[in-house]
């Protein structure tokens, strides 16, 4: 059975930036040690040091990575002023860990697949006193991916990153049917309605270069 773990440290006297590091060396890898025979996912990785952890363990760990964590870092939270539609656990990280995740995906490793870690809260709990920790990604998920992808110039990669390589991690058959994108612009409603409330989509009101054909 594998372990799918959150990898964050729970001591609030960690600053938020430093939990998936402190994790990683606390929790992670001694438990890698402890049990070589442990398959683990990690998920939503943010950090170039866990990309790292993730691939000296090719084969019993794999990782996942959120469309949001390859498109922003810990500046666009605040950018122009404090945006919570982008406040997520694990938070965003410096540009150089953005960088990281971004080569990992396109990378064509087998042990970084798909994960979008989609939280959709409500408008009315992000725009508050103490704001919800997610980002509803699950809308513009597809269309952001092969944007990266695309950008990396490796659009070869993207289908097992996206299709296959989490399926074979767990030793499941490939799905038989397909979704097909295309490289032509299309731009998401800004929001969704939700009872009396709304949801506000990631990259919602943008212009996307891809879109979902059909």
């Amino acid at each position: 059975m594998p372990v799918l773990v959150h990898g964050e440290a729970t001591d609030p006297a960690v600053d938020i930036f430093d939990r998936e590091a402190v994790f990683m060396e606390q929790s992670m890898l001694p438990l890698l040690k402890r049990h070589p025979g442990l398959k683990v996912v990690i998920e939503h990785v943010t950090t170039a040091e866990t990309v790292e952890i993730v691939r000296a363990h090719h084969g019993r760990a794999a990782g996942t990575i959120t469309p949001h964590h390859l498109v922003i870092n810990r500046t666009s939270i605040f950018q122009g002023g404090l945006r919570p539609h982008l406040y997520c656990l694990p938070v965003a990280k410096r540009e150089q860990h953005r960088l990281a995740l971004r080569k990992a995906v396109t990378s064509g490793d087998a042990c970084f697949f798909i994960g979008t870690d989609t939280a959709p809260h409500n408008r009315s709990a992000k725009e508050a006193l103490c704001c919800s920790a997610g980002v509803f990604g699950g809308a513009s998920a597809l269309q952001t991916y092969v944007q990266v992808f695309d950008e990396e110039g490796a659009l070869d990669r993207f289908e097992a990153f996206a299709s296959e390589n989490g399926a074979r991690f767990y030793g499941l058959p490939l799905n038989e049917g397909t979704i097909r994108l295309e490289r032509k612009p299309t731009t998401l409603p800004q929001a969704v309605s939700v009872e009396h409330d709304e949801v506000i989509i990631f990259r919602g009101g943008e212009s996307l270069p891809w879109s979902i054909a059909g």
